[in-house]
Parts: structure tokens; C-alpha cells; sequence
């Protein structure tokens, strides 16, 4: 997806606009590769990485 058609105002389902909130993505960079660099004997089961302002999880 370009990131022209990801900074565009959506349209919501109660019929507002709002632009979607957006991060920096050497945030999840980051965040891989602490995770690669954990030893063995430990992991990151699980990790939601998102915008802060991102109005509900799981929406997309």
C-alpha cells in the first residue's frame, strides 16, 4: 500500500473523518531487534506495536 493512499481521511463507519494516526516505523525496528537479540532462553511471545492514537485495536 503507498503511504499516499495511507495518509488520506477515511471516511469511519458513524460516518466521520479522521486521518488514521501514524508512527515512526524504527519503532518496530527497534523493537525486532531487541528481540534478537534476547538470549535463548527467553522470547516475546506476544507484542502489539501501534500509534497511540490509534482509536481500537484489531481494527484493521
Amino acid at each position: 500500500m503507498r503511504s499516499s493512499t495511507l495518509l488520506r481521511t477515511v471516511t469511519r463507519s458513524n460516518e466521520s473523518t479522521l486521518k488514521d494516526a501514524l508512527m515512526d516505523v524504527q519503532h518496530v525496528a527497534d523493537a525486532v531487534l531487541q528481540m534478537a537479540e534476547l538470549p535463548l532462553s527467553a522470547n516475546v511471545q506476544l507484542m502489539t506495536i501501534m500509534a497511540s492514537k490509534m482509536p481500537f485495536v484489531g481494527r484493521g
